[in-house]
């Protein structure tokens, strides 16, 4: 790609010798460059904030107020070196994670891993047309014309669009979570006491508040996304050269995706929390919620938030799961084949599809508890796939002189086995408070 030649270190030293001018016209092709590769990192991160983020993030809020804001610090930095380690894999081998899984694990071990994805995955997909159906609702339009609709858009977009189009689509998605930022503001937070919790770290044995982190962790780090990145960066024949911009991709969209979740959390903290509302039953309540205290405005720019949030986690998540499978298959794949070219990818997005929209018409579907249970089994699985991860990335022979440093591989382990005793620690306490 001619744009990547001015990521080259070596290349911009030299560019001091030019006139200042000359160089200022080639430093601005490296913008142009860095939008030509935008997408992957942006995309995956923000489809972790789905319609079942949106409800966790929401019940964090109602229910914990502000003290859950510390999680966020350590939880965007973990986001950022388990994706960056993805997208690098990506560009130096030419492999998706599963791809390389199956390789170097085993076919046991990744049919293992794909069968817990592709459960987890479902539940989550369903949750989605679930999010869908109540947005449309808060606006007096039926889910029963709202999901199927919304169903074939999605299916149309990616079965019949190019990679490209796909990408802008979902890009174009991403903006509608600005209009959380907008809610927050309305909803008029101690700001001082904002940032003092979100500094001030709390931490309790209680299952709840354990329960609630794990799936706040869940939903913020999720196995889909790392699949997605990586994949998306592959078929997009990005490689070594484009590693610094496809690197700034992950950063960025990363920082932006973490700090809307972490604006749904302080608006509902600052409207629902303090009037006393503590339990959520839908994202879609806390949207109703926000009316009486931060007007009505609040309550339809949460919905527009919610309804698009969940078109774009539709759309990805589908995509990842088929990803995954048909890398661990060994099957064709790719948004650039026909149904020809690769019916096993296409046909696993496909159904998932169609089984998500109709699973979503049945009513009296119980979103919150599905929603925080799913992100949950996201939590407890995200250790598998961290340590494949990890391992995968510090691997001389698949990565060569890209391999972790020695520095970044303590950061990367320390997150694993973190995130690995959260999780234990949330199934024994569950263990003890049933007997």
């Amino acid at each position: 790609m001619i744009f990547t030649k001015f990521s080259d270190r070596k290349f911009v030293q030299k560019l001091k010798r030019f006139p200042t001018r000359f160089r200022q016209r080639l430093f601005s092709y490296r913008f142009f460059a860095y939008l030509a590769i935008l997408g992957p990192g942006i995309i995956a991160a923000n489809a972790g904030n789905d319609a079942s983020g949106i409800a966790t993030y929401s019940s964090v809020g109602a229910g914990y107020g502000y003290t859950l804001l510390w999680v966020f610090v350590p939880m965007t930095l973990s986001l950022i070196v388990v994706q960056e380690m993805c997208v690098r894999m990506g560009v130096v081998t030419g492999q998706g994670l599963a791809d390389l899984i199956r390789e170097q694990f085993g076919v046991r071990w990744t049919a293992f891993v794909m069968l817990a994805l592709l459960i987890a995955n479902t539940g989550v997909i369903i949750s989605e047309f679930v999010g869908i159906a109540q947005a449309s609702e808060l606006f007096g339009i039926s889910r029963y014309l709202t999901i199927p609709v919304t169903a074939a858009a999605i299916w149309w977009l990616v079965v019949k669009g190019s990679q490209k189009r796909v990408e802008r689509v979902f890009l174009a998605m991403s903006l509608v979570f600005f209009g959380y930022v907008i809610s927050a503001f309305l909803a008029k937070p101690d700001w001082s006491e904002v940032a003092a919790e979100a500094f001030q770290p709390h931490f309790s044995l209680e299952s709840g508040y354990l329960f609630t982190m794990i799936a706040l962790i869940g939903t913020t780090i999720t196995p889909f996304m790392q699949v997605f990145v990586q994949s998306s960066v592959v078929e997009k024949n990005l490689d070594k050269e484009d590693y610094p911009l496809v690197r700034a991709d992950v950063i960025v969209g990363t920082l932006f995706a973490c700090s809307i979740a972490a604006f749904i959390v302080i608006s509902t903290a600052a409207t629902l929390n303090k009037q006393g509302i503590t339990e959520l039953d839908s994202a879609a309540t806390a949207a109703k919620s926000l009316a009486p205290v931060a007007g009505i405005y609040a309550q339809y720019l949460f919905a527009v938030g919610l309804f698009g949030a969940a078109m774009l986690a539709m759309g990805v998540l589908p995509l990842a799961t088929a990803y995954s499978v048909s890398e661990a298959l060994g099957f064709e794949k790719g948004l650039s084949h026909s149904f020809r070219e690769a019916p096993i990818f296409l046909g696993i997005f496909s159904t998932l599809i169609v089984v998500g929209a109709v699973v979503a018409l049945i009513p009296g579907i119980p979103q919150i508890r599905l929603l925080l249970f799913t992100q949950a089994i996201n939590g407890l699985l995200l250790p598998i796939i961290l340590i494949a991860i990890v391992s995968l990335a510090s691997n001389r022979e698949i990565m060569g002189e890209y391999r972790n440093s020695l520095w970044f591989n303590i950061l990367a382990w320390t997150i694993a086995v973190v995130v690995s005793g959260l999780s234990l620690l949330l199934l024994g306490t569950t263990v003890i408070d049933f007997f």
